[in-house]
């Protein structure tokens, strides 16, 4: 028998150990070798082993760990002694086994050893190798006892058992936000840092998640990856193409507390609550006008700069608002997409259908506030005023 002795700081402890059965341990058959004799078992393989394993069981002095073999004891005692006895120069980076750092070592050398006969994916570990071949075995070893959700991976079951545990163990240092996984943390952790690790190769801006980088880039490749399954548009991001099935289901699930009207996003009933507060929170630094919305702001702008980005394909005309391009070039097409469904007449722009209506329905939305006489057209109704004003009508006014 020899004796091994493995010291950390001032507590000792001694072993015996037969390094023969050590190494011969999980190849136990009918007999289990006690000093000079040999005992002999009428139970079961399985039995024999657990009996002989309890008995040299190898307990951690500093932990509750509990090891079968004295060599895996000796490696874990060195996470409590920081011991690394095995270091790698060209990284600096120490390690505990031989094994890991040969396992690192494939880092540098870029040698990965174990290949994937499904494909051709390659990888530094057996272990690594096992993991991934589960894609297409479709293999869940691990199950939540709560649920019976299944994960390919240790880790994925740990986290998802949070959730019924509603343990948060990763708190930020600067607020009082906890978070139950160590990526959220640090991904909120770049609120108050202001990191951006994540830049873009084709114009260099950078983004605090990657997720947000990957959307960007779709600007710059064109990719729009999510396709309507109603009418084959597609969309760069998975949000707006949710956001247009919408139109083919006529839901708009957000409504104002304020009045009936209702909205097919949080974005558009945002900006609408802003016609009962008043609020306009986007001002122009040219001249004293406030707007609702950042995109009247940018439109208002080109009012200073004379920035024209819209330009017609046929005549070269250009124009500050897009609208106003497609307005003009249905002079072009001849095109006239809306009808009267009280008569045959149809128009180029919609704004010029819904005055006509009105000679249908009568509707005469324009009222002088001196007369209280209506008009179903602004035009008129700045005419009639001039009676008023004592002023002559020109068409230009």
């Amino acid at each position: 028998m020899a004796s091994v002795k493995l010291e950390d700081c001032s507590q000792t402890l001694e072993l015996n150990v037969n390094i023969k059965d050590e190494e011969e341990e999980e190849k136990i058959g009918k007999s289990v070798s006690h000093g000079d004799r040999v005992e002999t078992f009428s139970t079961s393989r399985v039995e024999q082993q657990e009996d002989y394993r309890a008995k040299r069981s190898h307990p951690c002095p500093h932990c509750e760990e509990i090891f079968p073999f004295l060599s895996k004891l000796k490696v874990h005692l060195k996470i409590h002694t920081g011991e690394n006895r095995y270091s790698y120069t060209d990284g600096g980076k120490n390690f505990t086994t031989s094994k890991a750092l040969t396992v690192h070592q494939r880092v540098h050398t870029g040698e990965k050893l174990f290949s994937c006969s499904d494909c051709v994916k390659c990888f530094t570990t057996s272990t690594r190798l096992k993991v991934h071949q589960r894609t297409h075995t479709g293999e869940k070893p691990y199950t939540c006892s709560d649920c019976k959700a299944s994960f390919s991976l240790l880790r994925n079951l740990k986290r998802h058992e949070r959730i019924h545990t509603g343990e948060k163990l990763y708190s930020c240092s600067d607020c009082k936000a906890s978070f139950s996984l160590l990526c959220n943390l640090k991904r909120h952790e770049r609120i108050h840092t202001g990191e951006k690790p994540y830049s873009c190769s084709d114009c260099g801006k950078s983004f605090s998640l990657l997720g947000h980088l990957k959307r960007h880039q779709h600007i710059h490749t064109g990719e729009k990856p999510y396709s309507c399954s109603d009418c084959g548009k597609s969309f760069s991001r998975l949000g707006h193409l949710k956001t247009h099935k919408h139109i083919h289901t006529g839901e708009k699930p957000y409504s104002c507390s304020d009045c009936v009207k209702c909205f097919t996003t949080s974005t558009e009933l945002k900006v609408h609550k802003r016609t009962h507060t008043g609020e306009k929170p986007y001002s122009c630094s040219d001249c004293v006008k406030c707007f609702t919305t950042s995109t009247r702001l940018k439109v208002h702008q080109r009012t200073h700069t004379g920035e024209k980005p819209y330009i017609c394909s046929d005549c070269a005309a250009s124009f500050s608002v897009l609208c106003h391009l497609k307005r003009h070039e249905s002079i072009h097409t001849g095109e006239k997409p809306y009808s009267c469904s009280d008569c045959a007449a149809s128009f180029s722009l919609l704004c010029n259908l819904k005055r006509h209506q009105r000679l249908h329905t009568g509707e005469k939305p324009y009222h002088c506030t001196d007369c209280e006489k209506r008009f179903y057209r602004l035009g008129h109704l700045k005419r009639h005023q001039c009676i008023h004003k004592g002023e002559k009508f020109s068409q230009t006014s």
